[in-house]
């Protein structure tokens, strides 16, 4: 049987969809300044109607087969299953092009910003593959690019930055604040209200104002479509559960929502727990901190007593974050997904043993969800199915995985080279 295309992903609502406003519930909406709602109101409308084109929608999967790759591959990592004791299956968005899911989301926003008649994109990233997914979309279409990205990130994701600028993207480093990336998101909305008559603003996760959450959903929706197939079509049963690691949550949503409906498959979220969720220092939004208005939407956000905005903290930059999207929120009001923390080190010991187990090098992000499977094994036995989302591959980690390990040169400097790091993660 033919997998899911993008467009059966895009161009049909299969329920837990928001309401008018952009709820699920108490979650979600659109709580930005008057300067920004024409720009999202055109948005809007414009995504409404390409969904509901048959052009676009064939242009979208012509693009994602030809260009990025799709379906991407389901693989029984077979040596890991037996170190952890239960059956493990990767769904392997590491493999697409440029590196991660975010080609998935990018590819239809840049063609949505072309459809607009816009000339520049603009977006932030973390990691950087948001970035790169984004700097190639608008090489591919012919657009300017420009991408914001938090001081702390260009310089623990140098290798990104480079791949961006080789692109032909401008890569403006955000030295505001915590210089992480949810200052460079602020940043990118301030560019846009400025320029809102040329620029598409293309929004990276599933989070921020209506309709991005449900518009980026859609667009990685592809990933649960295709994965919940080929597991079934690979053991003859779901799996007993799904695991992906959560910053805005964007790979985990769109693993997760084919699978809703299934409700004996557990779908659970691993968080960053950065140097513990005790400590403060830490990414675990929905673990430990609670709804409130964070850019553009009301969701689980990491915030003091007088609700100010906390600093998060995690050695993976695409999941150095402090709030997430409102639909994960509302799955975990309703009881339908869990949460759970993933320390820095509990990432980076599976980090490796993914290395030396299957030899692949994840993402430092995907790394948490396979600390996620490690947890999840023994609650599911020998002969449990558990289901990895791996969102992204690690080239551009190395360095940062090399001074965790003590892998570059004098183990005694790289040791106090990734405590420095640590710090410097905020």
């Amino acid at each position: 049987m033919p997998l899911p295309k993008m467009s059966a992903a895009v161009g049909h609502r299969t329920g837990n969809e928001p309401n008018e406003l952009g709820h699920w519930g108490l979650f979600g909406g659109r709580y930005v300044a008057e300067a920004l709602m024409a720009n999202i109101e055109d948005v809007s409308t414009a995504y409404d109607k390409a969904r509901a084109d048959d052009s676009f929608l064939h242009e979208l999967d012509r693009l994602q087969r030809d260009y990025t790759g799709r379906p991407s591959p389901l693989y029984e990592a077979e040596r890991l299953g037996e170190h952890v004791g239960a059956r493990v299956f990767l769904k392997r968005e590491d493999l697409n092009h440029t590196g991660s899911h975010k080609i998935n989301n990018v590819l239809g926003q840049a063609l949505l910003a072309k459809r607009m008649g816009k000339t520049r994109v603009i977006a932030e990233t973390g990691a950087g593959q948001h970035g790169v997914a984004t700097a190639t979309a608008c090489a591919l279409l012919g657009l300017e690019c420009k991408i914001y990205m938090g001081a702390v990130d260009v310089r623990r994701q140098a290798l990104n930055v480079a791949r961006m600028r080789l692109l032909g993207a401008e890569v403006e480093s955000v030295e505001t604040a915590s210089a992480t990336l949810k200052d460079a998101i602020n940043e990118a909305f301030r560019d846009w209200v400025t320029n809102a008559a040329s620029t598409y603003y293309a929004f990276g996760t599933a989070a921020g104002p209506h309709p991005f959450p449900s518009m980026v959903r859609d667009f990685q929706r592809v990933i649960g479509m295709e994965a919940r197939q080929q597991i079934l079509a690979a053991t003859g049963r779901l799996p007993d559960a799904v695991a992906a690691c959560v910053g805005g949550g964007s790979n985990a949503i769109g693993i997760f929502h084919p699978f809703l409906a299934d409700t004996g498959v557990r779908l659970v979220g691993f968080e960053a727990a950065g140097d513990g969720v005790s400590t403060g220092r830490h990414a675990a939004t929905i673990t430990a901190g609670r709804a409130g208005v964070f850019q553009g939407s009301y969701a689980h956000l990491l915030q003091d007593e007088d609700g100010q905005t906390i600093e998060s903290h995690s050695i993976s930059a695409g999941l150095d974050y402090p709030g997430v999207g409102p639909e994960h929120s509302y799955l975990k009001d309703i009881g339908r997904t869990e949460y759970l923390p993933v320390t820095d080190a509990e990432a980076m010991d599976a980090f490796s043993l993914l290395c030396r187990t299957e030899g692949i090098i994840p993402a430092i992000e995907s790394a948490h969800a396979v600390a996620g499977a490690v947890k999840l094994a023994p609650q599911v036995g020998p002969d449990g199915i558990i289901l990895v989302n791996l969102s992204g591959r690690g080239d551009k980690d190395v360095d940062t995985a090399g001074r965790w390990f003590g892998l570059l040169g004098d183990d005694t400097a790289a040791e106090a080279g990734t405590r420095e790091n640590g710090e410097n993660n905020r």
